[in-house]
């Protein structure tokens, strides 16, 4: 079983940055594809960035390519989120998740295992 807590979330004004950090208590982190996701109220839960088992693959989001970066650190059981230049449209529970294979996936409904999610909210 694998579980997943993140931090990181809180209030911030626009322009700010923000950091995100998932960890993973599973053994097979270190072979598992992990993706963030968030979800704004009304609307779907929707992937902003994922990455491959090494960090050597990612995908973003239209909406926070070259704002967000996401990077892993295998020997810590982690992986990470950097929001830069954050906006309002930003606001959102945000997820981590992670899937059972070594690839990078966007398809949510792929992803085996979430977090209890994180609220960000940037206000203007």
């Amino acid at each position: 079983q694998v579980q997943l807590v993140e931090s990181g979330g809180g209030l911030v004004q626009a322009g700010d940055s923000l950091s995100l950090s998932c960890a993973s208590s599973g053994r097979t982190f270190s072979t598992s594809g992990m993706g963030w996701f968030r979800q704004a109220p009304g609307k779907e839960r929707e992937c902003v960035a994922a990455i491959n088992w090494n960090g050597g693959v990612t995908y973003y989001a239209d909406s926070v390519k070259g704002r967000f970066t996401i990077s892993r650190d295998n020997a810590k059981n982690r992986v990470y989120l950097q929001m830069n230049s954050l906006k309002t449209e930003d606001t959102a529970v945000y997820y981590c998740a992670a899937h059972r294979t070594l690839g990078m996936i966007v398809r949510m409904s792929e992803y085996t295992y979430w977090g209890q999610g994180t609220q960000v909210t940037v206000s203007s």
